[in-house]
């Protein structure tokens, strides 16, 4: 029974340092299609109409501008994950200390995350209080520029099934292909990720919590969608699409910090 047991802490261990380890080949991934997909875009198609002039000059700055756009909020939203770190502070036996509510132990990272939601390998980082927002806004912006990149490829797909001539090289024809079907992947995906954490912030609730509290009736910490809102994305709404938070929210907003947390009053005198 011991040795199984050790066994099985083995394998953890494994898994978990092959997650880490797996965490800096995915933002390379990440890094890798937002290259492909500038090329095709940007490089490749709707860059050189710019200068025709008339209508395919309207429609490459129709294109251009918000792919751009969209592009800067993705990469300032992605890299502000993983840059925010989880304080270690009930009591965890595997970091030998106290932890507040609704704080987990993460075997990834090897410490305890405020309001852990999941960890993400595709940020090198937990999920959690203090970047859960930041996380929320890069699957919207992904979402919103992966939908343009389709839409905005989509014709130059088809083209490939007509029978006309396709200007380009079998090189820049291949990155258009790869493009729109990446982004295609990429866009249903992340619709459904942004969907039900959507139903989770609406909720105030954390994935781990989700699942934990399946057979419980009622949340001591729904407050109402509004409130529930707030307690993610802040109440400033000038701050509300964009991965930082006012000084305002920040001194006013025990939850931003991960450390405390509001909860309806009849739960109040009930331990969590």
């Amino acid at each position: 029974m011991h040795r199984s047991g050790a066994v099985m802490a083995w394998n953890v261990f494994k898994f978990c340092t092959a997650l880490r380890g797996l965490g800096s080949i995915m933002i390379l991934l990440v890094l890798g299609v937002v290259g492909v997909t500038y090329y095709a875009v940007v490089l490749n198609n709707y860059g050189p109409a710019m200068y025709d002039g008339g209508i395919d000059s309207f429609i490459s700055f129709s294109v251009l501008i918000p792919f751009h756009s969209l592009l800067v909020m993705l990469l300032w939203s992605y890299f502000s994950v993983p840059h925010q770190s989880n304080q270690r502070i009930r009591y965890c036996r595997k970091c030998n200390q106290l932890k507040p509510p609704r704080c987990h132990h993460c075997s990834v990272c090897g410490r305890c995350v405020l309001k852990m939601d999941h960890h993400c390998v595709w940020v090198v980082n937990c999920v959690g209080a203090l970047n859960y927002k930041y996380f929320l806004l890069f699957l919207f912006y992904t979402f919103l520029e992966t939908s343009l990149v389709t839409l905005s490829l989509l014709p130059h797909f088809i083209a490939f099934f007509s029978d006309g001539e396709i200007p380009g090289t079998p090189g820049t024809l291949a990155t258009t292909f790869l493009a729109f079907v990446l982004n295609l992947a990429f866009a249903l995906s992340v619709m459904g990720f942004l969907i039900m954490h959507i139903s989770l912030v609406s909720a105030n609730t954390t994935t781990i919590e989700a699942y934990e509290k399946k057979t419980t009736p009622k949340w001591r910490y729904d407050l109402g969608r509004k409130k529930n809102f707030e307690q993610v994305f802040g109440v400033d709404k000038r701050y509300w699409f964009i991965p930082t938070y006012s000084d305002e929210d920040i001194r006013r907003m025990p939850a931003l910090q991960g450390l405390e947390y509001p909860s309806k009053p009849d739960f109040d005198s009930q331990e969590f």
